[in-house]
């Protein structure tokens, strides 16, 4: 237990690094691809394979704990589970464009999700059942506990804000148009990277429902990388909009509505 714990604290430690580093250098990747980052591989391959690993971490953590088909366990494994079969499968094959992913971003991914599996895997399918405080935590009663509910409406919250946020993306473009636009409709009316803020709701859900560190762990790592990343996408549709972007600054922000 105590490894597992000094792992998970030095993730927070390398989320703090990752934060303070994506101020400085810009993730190559999706609208920052950039040549700099290496030999790439097809977007749509690239996501399947970065997200596979996490998928199927959990999918063995839960397949072979005893508590599997106990509600909150099964709960918890659907619930994480449905993010990345979306995410893995179901996702990149919506994708549109030939965009390409840096192979050295993708296994900086591979691994993240390696170590972030089974964080979340270990903990809620072999350490919890075994921890006398989560045996009691972590019973049927945990459903009707305030923190699983409102857990669960951050989590699917934040998923359904995640997948109208990519949808309007797709289709920004009609088919045959190269052009670029800045996104407008939903939440891109308040901020340029609705889409992360979607997935960080879904996160912080899951840390609450969960009540866990390894569920922080999660929700901190997401924070790392994405607010940072969404002032370098703020920035670029600044310069490439700028007369639409002026236009609509006083509420754009970049993750944070009205705030940030």
């Amino acid at each position: 237990m105590e490894s597992f714990n000094d792992t998970c604290f030095i993730m927070i430690i390398l989320g703090v690094v990752v934060w303070v580093s994506l101020y400085f250098v810009d993730a190559g990747y999706g609208k920052m691809t950039s040549e700099k980052w290496g030999p790439a591989i097809n977007n749509k391959i690239g996501w399947m394979l970065m997200e596979c690993p996490v998928f199927l971490v959990v999918l063995y953590f839960w397949a072979k704990s005893p508590v599997r088909f106990d509600v909150p366990y099964l709960l918890f494994f659907l619930f994480f589970e449905l993010h990345y079969l979306h995410r893995t499968f179901i996702a990149p094959l919506l994708m549109r464009g030939k965009s390409k992913m840096p192979l050295a971003i993708m296994f900086f991914s591979v691994a993240f999700n390696l170590i972030n599996g089974f964080l979340q895997g270990k903990w809620l399918f072999e350490l919890a059942p075994e921890h006398p405080d989560y045996q009691v935590l972590y019973t049927n009663a945990w459903l009707t506990d305030w923190r699983f509910i409102l857990g669960a409406v951050l989590f699917f919250g934040g998923m359904a804000i995640n997948w109208q946020s990519d949808y309007i993306i797709r289709h920004l473009r009609k088919p045959g148009d190269t052009k670029h636009y800045l996104p407008k409709g939903g939440l891109y009316n308040y901020v340029t990277s609705a889409n992360y803020l979607g997935e960080i709701i879904e996160w912080m859900g899951w840390a609450m429902l969960t009540w866990s560190l390894a569920g922080f762990v999660f929700f901190f790592f997401t924070m790392s990388n994405l607010v940072p990343r969404s002032n370098s996408i703020y920035k670029k549709y600044q310069n490439e909009f700028a007369d639409e972007f002026e236009a609509r600054r006083p509420k754009l922000k970049r993750i944070l509505p009205f705030i940030y």
